[in-house]
């Protein structure tokens, strides 16, 4: 089943959220939406699984918002971090193709943090897509147990029991400055290019004790306008964070000493900051911090995305996708 959207209302939709809101709750098979170029200024809410959401280009199909944290409801509480995205996608086996999601709001420092996309479903890929914002651009849900400086994180998926999500990111682009990739997800990014716009930290993982997989880049471009040497590789949200760049591309603007430790309690052993085979001005690791880690030939090798992503019912993304289907 295919629908389309177009802005200039020359298809069946003129808006996204109108195309997924006509759709069943409860369905077991994929439906295609097939987005024409424009500029859609919503805030997507997907919960309905077996999606395949496609953009005419990414450069020319743009989903767009400008919520942001310090905005405040008519109720005068503030939005927070997890109220402010352009796009939630909450649902299980959902992909996306050749779609930008952005969030205009502006710098951190001046409207706090401000999500493009809050992904927090198992089995959703993202191929050809950007995701362009400042703080908190890209949310890889779901949320760590409870929050450090307030009794809920608030949000439309705070007090969801936590799961173990998998996503999968293919030839995207991701520009922020501060955290901007954050969160909780396995997830593999492969092929993106990551581009930090100012000073910050590239990541902010939330890795749960019992997950193997974190964070894993591989063959990714680490680029941007950031000075030389400001930008960090990650800092742990959580105290069992997982990160690790693989064979990739690190621009000038990385620190010499690649991770920051965020001032956490315990101890530096329980983090997984770990790279291999990266090159670039800014992959010289004679300089990284002494509780990172590098990565033998082998342990690389064990980092093969089918693996990492398989789980107990051997999802595949790419062979899904090289086979038209979305099962896997």
């Amino acid at each position: 089943m295919m629908i389309t959207v177009a802005a200039d209302g020359t298809a069946d939709y003129i808006r996204i959220q109108e195309a997924i809101d006509s759709l069943a709750e409860e369905r077991v098979e994929e439906t295609v939406i097939y987005v024409r170029s424009g500029v859609y200024e919503e805030k997507l809410h997907i919960t309905k699984p077996f999606i395949r959401l496609i953009g005419e280009s990414a450069e020319t199909t743009i989903v767009t918002n400008g919520d942001y944290a310090k905005k405040i409801f008519p109720n005068g509480e503030p939005y927070h971090t997890f109220h402010s995205y352009t796009a939630l996608i909450g649902a299980n086996d959902v992909t996306m193709e050749r779609l930008t999601f952005e969030n205009t709001a502006g710098k951190g420092e001046e409207v706090g943090q401000a999500l493009a996309a809050y992904v927090d479903g198992d089995r959703v890929s993202f191929r050809d897509c950007r995701f362009i914002g400042h703080q908190d651009t890209l949310f890889t849900g779901p949320l760590p147990p409870k929050p450090r400086d307030r009794s809920t994180f608030g949000g439309p998926r705070d007090g969801i029991p936590p799961r173990t999500v998998r996503q999968y990111y293919e030839r995207c682009y991701i520009r922020g400055d501060v955290d901007f990739i954050f969160g909780s997800a396995t997830a593999v990014f492969l092929d993106c290019e990551i581009v930090s716009s100012g000073k910050g930290w590239v990541t902010a993982a939330s890795t749960p004790e019992d997950v193997q997989y974190g964070y894993v880049f591989i063959g990714c471009k680490l680029t941007g306008e950031a000075p030389t040497e400001s930008v960090g590789l990650g800092r742990p949200w959580r105290n069992y964070a997982k990160v690790a760049f693989v064979r990739c591309w690190l621009g000038p603007h990385v620190k010499k000493a690649g991770w920051d430790r965020w001032n956490e309690r315990e101890s530096v052993e329980a983090l997984a900051f770990a790279e291999y085979g990266n090159m670039g001005p800014g992959a010289d690791v004679g300089e990284r911090v002494e509780w990172s880690k590098q990565l033998t030939e082998q342990e690389a090798k064990a980092l093969d995305i089918d693996r990492i992503l398989a789980g107990r019912d051997g999802w595949s993304p790419r062979a899904a996708w090289a086979s038209g289907r979305r099962d896997g």
